[in-house]
């Protein structure tokens, strides 16, 4: 993995004066751009050609510059990284720029600065280290079966990467768990290198609620973590065709059967609630720190189950921004309680940029 000292390096070069928020055209790029102009700093779009027109569509979350790719991969391009330096780009990574280009990619190759910790992103990808972490954090997660021959109820089956549900799948006994993979494999909805390493989880019941954090290790404001804090910014619920199946009763068509996100849905969770939701995060934070030093920093979010009778059952983490945040430009319900002004998880990062700059402290958030 690339070193920090190197990252470290390359930023000491930069121009700060004209630091850049950075990110490719997809995801959750246009809040980005929102929030880097709210905060007063510039933006640049890495950006596909057949992409620029949506970009330029919205005026206040269009960026300051576009840098044209023909594919995103093409930021791993030695030539692409040294316009990207030159520009003084900060990249902020999300669900897409990690499934284009992959983190194994990032975490070696990839020597621009990017927001965060990237070492958070080969926790996140890692399914096995990712469940050491949040199981030693204190958290719930589901029963994982190592191999389809020890199915005996209702499973979950998901692929590695950030690939918003494609290609997941349930089923009830190693045959029908057989027959969806080999199906989708055929169909060419699950590439063969992805089901070689493809993860069984007992089905969990439950309403599914997944809250956005911010971990800043350079203020305490919002719920004290270390030396650092949480902030609690705004929570989702997503949008996939398996949530519509009501409309094919009584005789339910196997297409409604697809876990593909397709959108988020705002939430607002029972008050009673919230102690559980902070506590989850900040253990995940804590532990964060003692696995992979300085630990999380910025957006993350905890992927939950609830039922009132199992309470929390954490199934994932997205070490980064998520879609969901798309949601709330202009703030959600939570941040408004914490400051009182819109506040998005795009213009949230931008203030620690900000403050980082102002106070010498770039390099405690930049990796």
């Amino acid at each position: 993995m690339i070193s920090r000292q190197k990252i470290s390096q390359i930023l000491s070069g930069y121009d700060q004066h004209k630091l850049t928020v950075a990110t490719v055209s997809s995801h959750s790029a246009l809040q980005i751009f929102h929030g880097a102009r709210q905060e007063g700093l510039r933006s640049l779009n890495i950006c596909t050609g057949d992409r620029r027109a949506t970009y330029e569509a919205f005026p206040l979350s269009k960026a300051d510059k576009f840098f044209i790719v023909e594919e995103f991969r093409d930021i791993l391009k030695p030539e692409v990284q040294a316009k990207l330096i030159e520009e003084n780009a900060i990249v902020v990574p999300h669900g897409s720029f990690v499934e284009h280009i992959g983190a194994e990619e990032i975490l070696d190759r990839f020597v621009v600065p990017m927001f965060g910790n990237r070492e958070s992103l080969a926790w996140e990808t890692d399914r096995n280290r990712q469940r050491l972490w949040l199981e030693s954090a204190g958290l719930k997660m589901p029963r994982e079966y190592k191999d389809p021959s020890e199915i005996n109820q209702k499973v979950f089956a998901k692929l590695p990467g950030a690939k918003g549900g494609r290609g997941f799948f349930t089923a009830d006994t190693e045959q029908e768990f057989q027959r969806k993979l080999t199906d989708r494999v055929k169909r060419g909805i699950v590439k063969e290198e992805d089901a070689r390493n493809i993860t069984i989880q007992e089905y969990v019941a439950g309403v599914r609620y997944y809250p956005h954090y911010f971990a800043s290790p350079m203020q305490r404001f919002g719920l004290p973590v270390g030396n650092g804090s949480l902030e609690l910014l705004s929570m989702d619920k997503r949008i996939e065709p398996v949530d519509e199946c009501y409309r094919g009763l009584p005789e339910i068509s196997e297409e409604f059967f697809d876990y593909t996100v397709t959108g988020n849905q705002p939430v607002v969770i029972r008050e009673s609630l919230l102690t559980e939701v902070l506590r989850m995060g900040a253990r995940t934070t804590g532990r964060s720190r003692e696995l992979f030093s300085p630990g999380l920093i910025g957006p993350f979010s905890l992927e939950t189950m609830y039922h009132p009778n199992r309470g929390f059952t954490v199934f994932e983490i997205s070490a980064r921004i998520v879609a969901g945040t798309n949601l709330y430009p202009m703030g959600s319900p939570y941040s408004a309680y914490t400051y009182g002004k819109p506040m998005s998880t795009g213009r949230r990062i931008a203030r620690e940029l900000r403050r980082g700059l102002e106070e010498g402290t770039l390099d405690k958030i930049v990796f």
